[in-house]
C-alpha cells in the first residue's frame, strides 16, 4: 500500500501518519504539498491532524480551497481512499467531502487525553479487520470536535451504516457520540480521534493499527 499524507501550512500530525504507514504498517508514504495539482500514484491519500492555515476563519475553512483539493476530491471520486483524521475530517466537511459540522467541545476546552471508541460497522475498507462493537483505546486532541449535523442527515448516516466509530464517554458532545463517519460511497473517513498516535506499543496503545490494516487488507480488493 503506498499512501500520500497531504501537508498544510499548519499541519503538525503529518510525521505521525507517514510514520505509521512506513514503520508500524511497513506500507509505504511520501508526503505531499499543499500546493500539488496531482496526487501521484497513491492508493490511500491521508490528511493529517494539526491546524491547517492556523485555523482562521473555521479549522479547514482555508484548506479547502487549496490546489491539492481538487486533485483530491477527483482522486475520492474515482474510488481512491482518503483518511482525514482530526483536522483533516474537518477539511473534508468544509470541502463538502463527508456531512455536518465540526463545532466547539461542549466545554469550550481543548481536550487532549486517550479515549474509547466503539467500532460500529467492519464494513468499509478502514474497519474490515475490526469486529462490531471493539473498542478502541485511540487518543484525541482538539478544541473543535463537536460533530453536528441535522437531523435529517443523523439519520441517513444511522440507517445507512455509514457511522464507522461512537465515543464511549462522548467527550466533546458529538451528536449521537459520533466519532467518524463515511461518506456514501464508503471510500472517504473522516474521525476526530488519532489512530496514528496509537500504533505503536511505546505509545501505549496499538488499537490504531486495526484501521491500517484494514485498509492493507482492501488495497488489493479493490485494484481488482
Amino acid at each position: 500500500m503506498k499512501a500520500g499524507v497531504i501537508v498544510f501550512p499548519g499541519s503538525n500530525c503529518d510525521h505521525d501518519a507517514w510514520y505509521a504507514v512506513n514503520k508500524n504498517l511497513h506500507g509505504r508514504a511520501e508526503f505531499i504539498w499543499h500546493d500539488s495539482t496531482n496526487l501521484g500514484d497513491i492508493d490511500l491519500a491521508i490528511l493529517p491532524g494539526g491546524f491547517s492555515y492556523g485555523d482562521y476563519l473555521r479549522c479547514g475553512a482555508i484548506a479547502r480551497f487549496s490546489p491539492v483539493m481538487k486533485a483530491l476530491k477527483k482522486f475520492a471520486a474515482d474510488g481512491g481512499l482518503v483518511l482525514g483524521i482530526c483536522n483533516g475530517f474537518q477539511i473534508l466537511v468544509e470541502a463538502g467531502m463527508l456531512p455536518g459540522a465540526l463545532l466547539r467541545n461542549q466545554e469550550l476546552k481543548f481536550i487532549c487525553r486517550e479515549v474509547r471508541l466503539i467500532t460500529e460497522t467492519p464494513a468499509s475498507p478502514f474497519t474490515c479487520k475490526l469486529r462490531q462493537g471493539q473498542i478502541l483505546r485511540v487518543p484525541i486532541a482538539h478544541g473543535e470536535g463537536q460533530y453536528f449535523a441535522d437531523d435529517r442527515t443523523l439519520d441517513e448516516l444511522e440507517a445507512e451504516d455509514r457511522v464507522a466509530f461512537r465515543y464511549v464517554d462522548n467527550p466533546n458532545g458529538s451528536s449521537h457520540s459520533i466519532a467518524g463517519i463515511l461518506s456514501a460511497e464508503r471510500n472517504v473517513l473522516g474521525m476526530m480521534p488519532h489512530p496514528e498516535r496509537a500504533c505503536d506499543p511505546l505509545m501505549g496503545s496499538t488499537d490504531g493499527i486495526g484501521i491500517f490494516e484494514s485498509l492493507l487488507s482492501a488495497v488489493p480488493a479493490l485494484s481488482k
